[in-house]
């Protein structure tokens, strides 16, 4: 999850002053905006998925990656309508506001991707620990590894990453780069090691046709488990369009950018999956050494244990995955602040600090909330911090996902563009895309321990509903404009 709003002033009227608007500037080409979009997708999924859906569907573990890149695809094809449609960078709010007109929809959409930020960053949180830990553990033994000091790292990672967004640190696309060829590199070591167990004889390629399922679902229960969890590791593709304005000649390099990029994303989750198969002992997959650290460490310890690599892979995991729970802070602060200035959410939430002009009562109230989500999970779900948030992650973005493609259809209908403008998905693909994201979010497509999901979200929602319905009351109290979105492509400004 990412997003370029937190590149521009905090304070709309200086941005736009009082001739209504000033352009940004258009920086990125074809080839930067490949890595911004390869680099967001890759994040922190890969790492945190690969064991859990291996441990459900066995050796076949590349197919929900297969599956969850069709489901992504059909997705980003209207993604794609849209954003060449309006070129604005607001993404689903904006899309949701054109298609239905409702206000309070267009709340839960912008307030559901907020929300998504905060899981994904609280995931990412509980993946840096662990291997931080591991990492430390290797060049000073002692170091604990444990629940515990696992939970405080944790937190303390969310505290440094509150402190380094108060200063109002920017994404910068160039240092988007450095941190996606590490990405990259750490995938990169894993596949070469399957490479290497493959070729010296000692890993079982036969077995990534073998479905081994540890309950009594059949393939396609098992596998729709397994693509609902893979789906946490190719969202991402979806934050590209909030670069639109960033974007030099978006209507002609987006289509194949974005496409490229999921499907660079989806060889490499492959041949991830097929690595972890073939190195892995097929008891072991679903049950790694250190479940917050993911399979792909044992992956690295198994299949080259004469080699120091082992000590270095922690440490590029938690590279890679810092920069992705970052940027999912900084987007989700800054749209809560976007809401409070349009008058969805509390006022307060809109402050700015004089000194550092970042929105720090919206950072602060977006940490608290990652806070206690990383210790309700810890304590009290029996569930790992990196399943549990990956999942409900997965879980708010294929709801914002049904939602864009429906208003995609919506929008088609009343704007067919004839002209031949713009980009035009594939004609069935809004209408399977909404059907496979709807379907996904069903219970049917979770394990009975990962029904917290479902708590999880539904409290995040309860929680913005009643800001909403609160700030609503006060407005109209104080005589101040309701919740009237009027400008929607402010948004995260």
């Amino acid at each position: 999850m990412a997003t370029a709003a937190h590149d521009r002033p905090l304070d709309p009227a200086q941005e736009r002053g009082s001739g209504g608007g000033t352009d940004l500037k258009r920086v990125m080409g074809p080839g930067l905006l490949l890595l911004f979009i390869v680099g967001d997708i890759l994040g922190a999924g890969v790492y945190a998925v690969t064991g859990r859906l291996a441990g459900q569907v066995g050796g076949i573990a590349w197919l929900p990656f297969v599956v969850a890149f069709v489901v992504a695809t059909l997705t980003a094809l209207s993604y794609l309508e849209l954003v060449t449609k309006y070129p604005q960078a607001a993404g689903a709010a904006l899309y949701a506001h054109k298609a239905f007109g409702l206000h309070f929809v267009t709340f839960l959409v912008a307030f559901t991707v907020v929300c998504s930020g905060i899981t994904s960053a609280a995931t990412s949180s509980g993946l840096l620990s662990a291997n931080l830990l591991i990492g430390l553990d290797e060049i000073v033994p002692g170091v604990p590894t444990g629940d515990g000091a696992t939970l405080l790292v944790a937190l303390g990672f969310m505290l440094v990453l509150a402190a380094i967004n108060l200063r109002g640190v920017g994404e910068s696309v160039k240092f988007n780069v450095v941190l996606t060829l590490v990405e990259m590199t750490a995938l990169a070591i894993v596949i070469g090691i399957g490479i290497a167990v493959i070729g010296r004889g000692d890993g079982d390629l036969a077995r990534v046709a073998i479905f081994e399922s540890p309950t009594d679902k059949g393939l396609f229960a098992a596998v729709t488990v397994a693509t609902a969890i893979a789906f946490f590791s190719m969202v991402g593709f979806e934050d590209s369009v909030n670069m639109v304005e960033e974007t030099r000649d978006p209507e002609r390099i987006f289509p194949r950018v974005m496409l490229t990029g999921l499907g660079i994303a989806v060889v490499i989750y492959v041949l991830v999956a097929i690595s972890v198969v073939a190195v892995i002992p097929a008891g072991q997959i679903a049950t790694p050494q250190n479940p917050e650290a993911g399979v792909l460490l044992d992956v690295v310890r198994l299949g080259a244990p004469g080699l120091p690599i082992d000590r270095i892979f922690p440490f590029l995991t938690v590279f890679a995955v810092a920069n992705t729970a970052l940027i999912n802070m900084l987007m989700a602060s800054r749209l809560v602040y976007g809401m409070a200035r349009q008058h969805v959410l509390p006022a307060p939430l809109g402050r700015v600090s004089a000194r550092r002009r970042s929105p720090y009562v919206a950072i602060g109230f977006t940490t608290l909330l990652a806070l206690a989500l990383i210790v309700y999970v810890r304590l009290d779900s029996g569930s790992t911090v990196v399943g549990a948030l990956s999942g409900t992650t997965s879980l708010l973005l294929l709801a914002v996902f049904t939602v864009v493609n429906v208003a995609c259809l919506v929008l088609r209908r009343r704007d067919p563009r004839t002209d031949g403008g713009g980009f035009r998905a594939w004609g069935p693909a809004p209408v399977l895309g909404a059907v496979l994201c709807a379907f996904l979010l069903g219970p049917w497509a979770r394990l009975s321990s990962d029904l917290v999901q479902y708590r999880i979200a539904a409290g995040l929602l309860a929680l913005g509903v009643v800001l909403w319905a609160l700030t609503g009351l006060v407005n109209r109290r104080t005589g101040d404009r309701d919740s009237a979105f009027e400008d929607v492509a402010s948004i995260g400004d």
